[in-house]
């Protein structure tokens, strides 16, 4: 079966000159102490650490992953990747929709640069889903026939838990009835809700019942389940099954860093998840490659 993974992050070297710069202020290579640290490659070059992105892929079998910019201002980088792999590579790039400047860059990204999606974090810079500059990112991404991204629910980065970095989230700010109250009227824009909604399971569902745009999409452990005792990953699939439907998950594994690579964990568990299920391979296929193609045609 083609396979296509719609969540993957490039951490460049600015990814973790950020780290750094935060973690090591007084240091001139915090960049390398910070990969040193945390045991993880550092590639400054995004063409070199697209190959290697594609070796990764090639090796897991993977046709297309989607791979996202983690820090906002790196759009660069992934669009140097993309236009590198154009057939294999699909950008994607954080932004914070509050910030000064934002409009101006997301249209950039998707009028000049080639990227495809838009991805907010709100929990992290902390602004409402239903506010005038997600608004504004909406309708930047509807003139250039983009998609949005929209991390709602529990948010932990693994890096910064790793280096003891402060995670300084309002979680309440991750809200995906107020995510469907803004998509809602952006009818031609796809949305994608990753990890099933990282806790916000139910309030995703319902999001995704009221408004037909949003996806989700299944990446990650899924830690968020030790919130819910007795749910299981299958289970989750099923509910998200008969609510949401098939034409609307996207198979993702969060993958991330090297020497680990690709998630391949992940992988098996989804599918060991839809077999218990007993899903139809014509299912399947929707989850793991179709409806990524749908939106991100290549």
């Amino acid at each position: 079966m083609t396979l296509h993974d719609a969540h993957c992050h490039f951490f460049t070297g600015r990814f973790f000159e950020v780290l750094g710069r935060e973690k090591y202020p007084d240091r001139a290579a915090s960049a390398k102490a910070v990969a040193d640290e945390l045991g993880w490659e550092v590639t400054i070059d995004p063409a070199t650490l697209a190959d290697r992105w594609i070796s990764e892929l090639d090796q897991h079998d993977v046709s297309r992953a989607a791979i996202m910019a983690s820090v906002p201002g790196d759009e660069d980088s992934v669009a140097a990747a993309v236009d590198r792999h154009p057939r294999r590579l699909v950008g994607f790039f954080a932004i914070n929709a509050s910030a000064a400047g934002a409009p101006e860059r997301a249209e950039r990204a998707f009028a000049r640069q080639g990227l495809r999606c838009a991805c907010m974090f709100p929990a992290m810079h902390q602004y409402s889903l239903r506010d005038a500059g997600v608004v504004r990112l909406f309708e930047i991404a509807e003139r250039h026939r983009g998609a949005i991204f929209a991390h709602c629910g529990y948010l932990s980065i693994e890096a910064r838990v790793r280096l003891g970095l402060p995670n300084l989230l309002d979680l309440r700010f991750g809200d995906p009835l107020a995510l469907a109250s803004t998509a809602a009227h952006f009818p031609s824009v796809p949305v994608i809700v990753p990890h099933f909604g990282a806790g916000f399971f139910r309030e995703t569902l319902m999001a995704a019942e009221v408004c037909p745009t949003i996806h989700l999409d299944t990446s990650s452990s899924n830690a968020w389940l030790r919130y819910f005792p007795g749910l299981t990953l299958a289970e989750v699939f099923r509910r998200a099954l008969t609510l949401v439907g098939p034409d609307r998950l996207l198979f993702g594994t969060d993958s991330s860093y090297f020497p680990r690579g690709w998630r391949r964990v992940i992988h098996g568990a989804q599918r060991t998840a839809l077999n218990e299920l007993g899903v139809e391979p014509a299912v399947t296929e929707k989850i793991f490659y179709r409806n990524f193609e749908r939106i991100f045609k290549g």
